[in-house]
């Protein structure tokens, strides 16, 4: 998963990127600070495979990644080329979702690029310029796709339509993926890549002092949660300041800082978790001597598919797997216990990957 951190100048994204990463991007109080994109990865945090190491003993653990990139802010006129527009559309094109940092606290010493904090008016000048440049794509496969039916290309015509449809839609300033497309409209769309057809989590950035609030008390993060709602976008409320202060202690006393915050869980834990359900993806295991490990799948991927994420040659010569799910595995103790009661499913083909699923590949090539 390849998350962008966007968001105008200034709302703390490069602080997050430092918090969360811990790979020192540059942040400062002044716009187009970042320039080229910052990229760090992290490991999603999975207390099934600390059970699974601890349970076999493996060489080394492996953990499903993530893969954060820090975009330079934007400003309005970007899709003109303005500020550093033009570079900045081009990596947000890259990325399979968007995290779009949102200010939500006043400080007199942290510059706001238009003089006043108002979250709303800063998501919609975001997402205007990602529509804008959307229009422009999509205006030129519209007329590309009449050319091209002129001649007699009958598949043109649909793409014609598509493009008509999303045009209606961007002109009504929102989002691509609020259009409503046919299936084979949409797998048309898909291929266009679009910048607002991507999945969005807003994420709400509070003073460190709001954190215990509930979000609904704030009325910035509130007019946010409203905002995203409309949009069918995700949303999670962080605050960057305190994920920073996270980032600076040792693995052992971060979760005893969360207790005392009194927080339930770090807000790179709820980035990552808001991005995985925006983008339907889950996680299967595999344990062994070797190691253990999480592999990342989209929800709805079948046994040898999932296989191939490990090697090829699994998928070209899949038998079949051998299944059991997580929490069965931990209750019983050992998959040696899980065999015993028949617990240990074997599943063919057309078997539909569960999240949590501790497999065995077998595999003849």
């Amino acid at each position: 998963m390849k998350l962008g951190i966007v968001g105008l100048p200034n709302v703390g994204k490069s602080t997050l990127f430092n918090a969360i990463t811990n790979a020192g991007a540059q942040a400062a109080n002044y716009p187009f600070c970042t320039i080229e994109p910052n990229v760090g990865v992290v490991s999603v945090p999975d207390s099934r495979v600390d059970w699974l190491a601890q349970l076999y003993h493996p060489r080394k653990a492996v953990y499903a990644t993530v893969e954060f990139v820090d975009i330079a802010g934007l400003v309005r006129g970007a899709s003109r080329g303005e500020g550093l527009g033009n570079r900045f559309l081009s990596h947000i094109r890259e990325v399979d979702a968007i995290a779009h940092v949102v200010r939500c606290f006043e400080d007199g010493n942290v510059v706001h690029v238009d003089g006043a904090v108002d979250p709303v008016r800063d998501m919609e000048t975001v997402t205007l310029e990602l529509i804008l440049a959307d229009m422009e794509a999509v205006q030129k496969r519209g007329e590309k796709a009449r050319k091209m039916f002129k001649t007699g290309e009958k598949k043109y015509e649909l793409e014609a339509e598509t493009a008509d449809k999303l045009l209606s839609t961007l002109e009504s300033e929102l989002p691509a993926r609020l259009c409503p497309l046919s299936p084979e409209q949409r797998e048309i769309a898909d291929g266009w890549f679009l910048l607002t057809d991507k999945p969005v989590i807003y994420a709400a950035n509070i003073a460190e002092n709001d954190i215990t609030t509930p979000p609904e008390q704030l009325p910035l993060v509130s007019a946010v949660l409203d905002k995203a709602g409309a949009e069918q976008a995700g949303t999670i409320v962080i605050s960057a300041q305190i994920e920073q202060e996270i980032a600076s202690l040792p693995q052992e006393e971060k979760q005893l800082f969360l207790d005392e915050m009194g927080i339930r869980r770090s807000g790179l834990d709820n980035l990552i978790q808001a991005g995985y359900r925006l983008l339907g993806l889950i996680s299967f295991l595999t344990v062994g001597d070797d190691e253990c490990r999480a592999w990342t799948i989209r929800m709805g991927t079948r046994a040898p598919q999932a296989a191939g994420k490990i090697h090829t040659d699994f998928e070209r010569g899949f038998i079949r797997a051998e299944v059991v799910p997580f929490e069965t595995l931990k209750r019983h103790g050992t998959m040696a216990q899980c065999r015993e009661k028949g617990l240990v499913r074997s599943e063919g083909k057309d078997y539909v990957m569960q999240d949590g699923d501790v497999t065995l590949f077998r595999f003849n090539v």
